[in-house]
């Protein structure tokens, strides 16, 4: 069947090219939109290129949000750039990134505390000053400059963990980095931010820390819940359950007598009750989810394809929204996606050499440095009500961090097996 999507696609964009030279604009724009989903579907019938379907979702959705911008901006109603649907969306892709890691990932920091530091250093160093000389010197617009400051300031994404596997390089390294950078992030993030774009845009660094702790932290929590349920004993799942118990109750109280309670939504009291309602909701659904685990295991395989539709989903509708202004600066904001996802990859190589660390560790944290959280962005411009402005910067640098990284891996795999080859041929020699 896939096969037959492949073969199709070289057909759908020549038909797409004649109804553009035609000036038939809906031929070549269905048309067009129809081939890159079918290549994206087609792709995976290759081997070599099985590995970047993902990226050419992605692209269908860039595709499709710059040619049907106002149909992917609304359903109905229905506004697909809502505050609450976003924050709903980028929690179930965190969720289902949180999925695939465990409670033992944050402890690899006593097998790897040297390769863990230098690698949190260089990605809350390198990439927000990067990102920051890079906004400065092509004079982005304030908002789209915050943007690239702000993926920068973000902590590692999984995607840097499949790319160390694809390479060969130290996955436990690789993923306590992601693990231990994901948990500085609420503190980071808005201090990177507030630091090299609050002169740019309204940077409210107790604000900035709530999203993130609710966009990040309280999703990967349910997934922890879930991962303590799973792989922790009985103990383990009595407290679970007794502090799931609390949370249903805490719940329903505030759910009764909320209105009996008198605080301003924007103080610090409003705040943190609303994150208290949060961690009790992570409670309810990582003990949810385990029950749904139980009776379906295989749903932990499913999860990353959540993940990953979330994320197709912020692409569409940023691409949607920001679509005039990608028109413009579009591609001077790609060349910046090289510029900045290639500083990562080389000063995050180079720094570790030069600290002491080994190839294979070296090559991990060029990945952990040069890849960011895009969906973290992306939840976090949404949050803001600026995902045509602040958002723009990861529709367009998440699509290009896969492709690189995808590249850089299978090139550090090859270097890798013929380095395990001529060590073999020595010790046998």
């Amino acid at each position: 069947m896939r096969k037959f999507f492949l073969w199709a696609s070289p057909i759908l964009f020549i038909l797409a090219a004649i109804g553009w030279y035609s000036q038939m604009d809906n031929i070549w724009k269905i048309s067009l939109i129809t081939a890159f989903s079918s290549l994206a579907i087609g792709i995976g019938h290759s081997k070599l290129l099985s590995g970047y379907q993902y990226t050419f979702w992605i692209i269908t959705a860039v595709c499709a949000g710059l040619i049907y911008p106002q149909t992917f901006l609304h359903i109905g109603s229905i506004d697909l750039r809502n505050k609450w649907l976003i924050l709903i969306i980028i929690q179930l892709v965190m969720f289902g990134m949180g999925t695939q890691m465990s409670i033992e990932d944050f402890t690899g920091i006593r097998k790897s505390g040297k390769g863990v530091i230098i690698g949190l250093l260089g990605h809350f160093t390198i990439m927000p000053i990067t990102g920051f000389i890079l906004a400065k010197t092509f004079h982005f617009e304030p908002e789209i400059a915050a943007g690239i400051i702000l993926i920068g300031s973000c902590s590692s994404g999984l995607a840097s963990n499949v790319m160390t596997y694809i390479a060969k390089g130290n996955l436990v390294l690789s993923v306590t980095v992601t693990a231990i950078s994901t948990l500085a992030a609420p503190v980071m993030t808005p201090f990177l931010m507030k630091i090299f774009a609050g002169t740019m845009v309204e940077v409210q660094f107790f604000n900035m820390m709530m999203e993130i702790i609710k966009i990040v932290l309280v999703p990967l929590a349910a997934a922890m819940i879930h991962d303590i349920l799973k792989n922790y004993g009985e103990t383990a799942r009595k407290r679970i359950d007794f502090l799931t118990i609390l949370s249903a109750i805490w719940l329903i109280t505030l759910f009764f007598f909320s209105n009996s309670l008198s605080y301003e939504t924007d103080s610090t009291v409003g705040h943190l009750i609303e994150i208290s309602c949060f961690i009790a909701g992570a409670f309810l659904v990582g003990k949810a989810y385990h029950l749904v685990y139980k009776a379906y295991p295989k749903i932990d395989s499913l999860m990353p394809y959540f993940s990953m539709f979330g994320i197709i989903y912020f692409t569409l509708v940023t691409t949607a929204a920001g679509r005039d202004n990608l028109i413009q600066i579009g591609f001077i904001l790609f060349l910046v996606a090289i510029l900045h996802n290639s500083a990562g990859y080389f000063f995050g190589y180079y720094l570790s050499r030069i600290c002491g660390l080994d190839k294979s560790s070296s090559r991990t944290i060029a990945f952990e440095v040069g890849l960011q959280n895009g969906g973290m962005a992306s939840g976090l411009a949404g949050s803001m009500g600026k995902l045509a402005t602040v958002g723009l910067a990861s529709a367009v640098f998440s699509p290009w961090m896969n492709v690189s990284g995808s590249l850089l891996a299978n090139y550090w795999r090859k270097k890798a097996e013929v380095e395990e080859t001529t060590q073999t041929s020595l010790v046998n020699s």
